[in-house]
């Protein structure tokens, strides 16, 4: 059976296959979207549950534990009977065979929606060990022992200056990441540990927020940016604008500003300056010619496909759709998910042989929370800040937590925490056995087939 989606087609088998890679926002979105239509979801993500990521920063800070904020991936589409979920990750795509190569499997597609987000970019540097990044689990817990471990090490530290670098916080990157990081450890140590040691004084924890740009989150408007920065400098984080790191070295941040150069000591030292495609960018365009943009997303039509693919889409943060403005449209949870509903409407449109209008995307506005009771409000042209924009993140995010867990107790839990400042997890656990990197999984592995590249070559 032939189906027709403008100039393209695709063919039909009985049931159409649809697979979707990656179990984030955009993906799950999908997944659920199809979960009466009439055709077989194979969901595959190298992990076995969906991470609310916008609240990692909490984990790292110790109010929440990650089970508060993962759901198995199995639990959330359980009542889909037409949805298979497969833990797994992609080493190579055949588009002219339409299969997909797991590590330990192959996959037959009709239609492929590809949603693996995007990684920490250190910008050609081999920073990764000694500033971590906040997209895992693995990320925050990492981010966790380091806060806390360092608390406990200056407890018992006599020599003053190694104290003061213990107790020293270095935030790279002054975006919603930065910002949220920041401002939740100030509270940290100014309010929730000042009466936990007896050697120390929290209070006197120096953090500072580290930005190459001329104002903290530079996807707000001035007005916006500027309260943020001051609420934050009212928590005591010194806020350093118009400052580039060049250097990440035995606890200390050499950084830049003008002529100036400054070195910071600090044993804690995080990363959140940066984004780049996951690898299975370069995969797509491998095997497909698509273009990458300077992160490594991919461009793709105005119907989330990719050029002269027709039955695969690129959505989420891998994607750079670029119809809108003069820029992408941005890489957030709503986005995301506005994606996952277009695509799983046009697949179901195109089974019944009927088209659809290009992907449109609503901005339902940006939020970023400073403190408790501190946020900032971005809506079209309504800005505001304060307790009114910190309930507005709240109840969102409690909204966005239920739409995707549909457990009430995660919500009680988290608000418990949060409001009380009791409970979540300030536990310091050993650092993970490193995992294999992608490369290194990569060479395990021999493709079936020679890339596009190679074959013009």
């Amino acid at each position: 059976m032939s189906l027709k989606p403008g100039k393209a087609s695709i063919y039909l088998q009985s049931p159409h296959h649809v697979v979707i890679v990656g179990g984030g926002f955009a993906g799950l979105e999908a997944a659920k979207q199809l979960g009466k239509a009439p055709v077989k979801v194979t969901l595959v993500d190298k992990r076995n549950f969906h991470l609310f990521q916008p609240l990692l920063y909490q984990v790292a800070t110790g109010s929440l534990s990650p089970g508060d904020i993962a759901s198995p991936l199995r639990g959330v589409v359980a009542e889909q009977k037409n949805t298979h979920v497969i833990m797994g990750e992609v080493v190579d795509i055949d588009p002219e065979e339409k299969k997909l190569t797991l590590h330990d499997q192959e996959l037959n597609y009709d239609s492929l929606v590809i949603a693996t987000g995007v990684s920490h970019n250190y910008f050609g540097n081999d920073w990764s060990e000694k500033a971590p990044g906040l997209k895992t689990v693995e990320d925050a817990l990492e981010m966790r022992r380091r806060i806390f471990a360092s608390f406990e090490a200056a407890e018992k530290e006599t020599d003053l200056e190694k104290r003061k670098a213990l107790l020293t916080f270095a935030i790279v990157g002054a975006g919603p990441t930065g910002v949220e990081l920041a401002g939740a450890l100030a509270e940290l140590a100014h309010t929730k540990l000042k009466e936990e040691y007896r050697s120390i004084n929290t209070t006197e924890a120096k953090i500072y927020l580290i930005q190459s740009g001329d104002r903290v989150l530079p996807s707000f408007k001035p007005a916006l940016s500027q309260k943020a920065r001051l609420e934050l400098e009212k928590l005591g984080v010194t806020v350093m604008t118009k400052t580039r790191v060049t250097n990440i070295e035995n606890n200390v941040v050499t950084v830049s500003s003008g002529e100036t150069k400054t070195e910071i000591p600090a044993h804690t030292i995080l990363w959140g300056a940066g984004v780049k495609a996951s690898k299975v960018s370069e995969i797509i365009s491998n095997r497909t010619g698509a273009k990458l943009d300077r992160a490594g997303r991919v461009f793709v039509n105005k119907d989330l496909t990719i050029p002269n693919y027709s039955d695969i889409f690129v959505i989420g943060d891998l994607a750079n759709f670029s119809h809108q403005g003069d820029s992408p449209i941005p890489g957030v949870a709503p986005a995301a998910m506005q994606e996952g509903f277009y695509v799983a409407k046009l697949i179901r449109k195109r089974l019944k042989g009927e088209s659809l209008k290009p992907f449109y995307y609503i901005d339902y506005g940006s939020l970023a929370v400073i403190g408790r009771h501190q946020a900032v409000v971005q809506y079209k042209a309504i800005r505001f800040s304060g307790p009114i924009a910190w309930l507005a993140w709240l109840f969102i995010h409690i909204y966005y937590m239920i739409e995707f867990d549909n457990q009430l107790i995660v919500m009680i839990q988290w608000a418990w925490s949060y409001f009380t400042g009791q409970g979540g997890a300030r536990l310091i656990t050993e650092k993970s056995m490193k995992t294999p990197s992608y490369e290194e999984r990569q060479a395990r592995y021999t493709p079936l087939v020679p890339s596009k590249s190679s074959i013009e070559t």
